[in-house]
């Protein structure tokens, strides 16, 4: 059967185990994502009207004025994509006050690499003018989070400062932006991992539900910048997330997106690649 085309996609990273280098020439493994991720959403209540988060770090927008919730599973992909001109996404967006020079300026470059360097997309992001209506605002509020796709008007993707600013959760953030789910909960993630619910901190189970996503036809990507790692969640220690192939021990610490990220994105998108 065919599956259902609905909204969200996903997004990769690289598989090699990034690792920083101290002064004293010691080596130490850089935190992944969702490890980052979680960290910075600790003290976000995810029921709180102000972030109402689901799947950890996916705001839900509001539906209307009185306040009901609309579904982060599905958005229409006519609805939730960004419009395109001629060849091009032009996605305006301002960065906070609040961040300091040296952190807009890192926004800025992140942001610079989905259309320049060896890997490209058609995504142009364009300093916001008066003249622009619906554009990205990066903010530094509690934790890091992002709506799932356009919504419309201001919106707002958070970084908060000192604990989001990393290359991998800037790209993370904006392909939630840009459409994307996270890879461990496609509709098809079964046939790759199996989900350790007995290791998974109490309250948390549903951010590993199935999405009804569209998967663009790309493979399964352990390596994705949206895939979690094997101990998100975990509230002993024990893995929470086990890949079926016995070989792939080590996902979701990729530093930044993958080959795949950026040829889904640009088959989502319908650039030339």
């Amino acid at each position: 059967m065919t599956p259902i085309v609905i909204t969200f996609l996903l997004l990769s990273v690289a598989a090699v185990s990034p690792v920083s280098v101290h002064r004293n020439g010691t080596k130490k493994m850089e935190e992944s994502v969702s490890a980052k991720i979680e960290k910075a959403n600790a003290n976000v209540d995810p029921g709180d009207l102000t972030y109402n988060l689901t799947y950890g770090d996916i705001k839900v927008p509001m539906s209307d004025e009185e306040g009901f919730f609309r579904d982060a599973t599905p958005c229409s992909i006519i609805g939730c994509k960004w419009p395109k001109t001629g060849n091009e996404v032009i996605i305006p967006y301002e960065i906070s006050r609040n961040f300091t020079k040296r952190e807009k300026r890192f926004i800025k470059d992140t942001l610079r690499e989905f259309s320049s360097g060896e890997r490209t997309t058609c995504i142009r992001f364009v300093r916001k003018t008066e003249l622009d209506i619906n554009y990205l605002s990066f903010v530094s509020h509690n934790g890091c989070w992002s709506y799932i796709g356009q919504i419309g008007g201001r919106q707002q993707i958070s970084l908060q400062r000192n604990s989001c600013v990393f290359k991998n959760i800037v790209q993370h953030e904006v392909l939630h932006a840009l459409g994307f789910h996270h890879e461990q909960v496609r509709y098809d993630r079964n046939l790759y991992v199996t989900i350790k619910y007995e290791n998974i901190q109490p309250g948390t189970e549903n951010n590993f539900d199935i999405a009804p996503t569209n998967n663009m036809g790309a493979p399964y990507d352990y390596d994705s910048v949206m895939h979690y790692n094997a101990f998100s969640a975990s509230e002993n220690g024990q893995p929470t997330i086990v890949a079926k192939y016995r070989s792939i021990t080590n996902f979701g610490i990729g530093p930044e997106m993958s080959d795949n990220d950026y040829a889904r994105l640009n088959r989502l998108y319908e650039c030339c690649e």
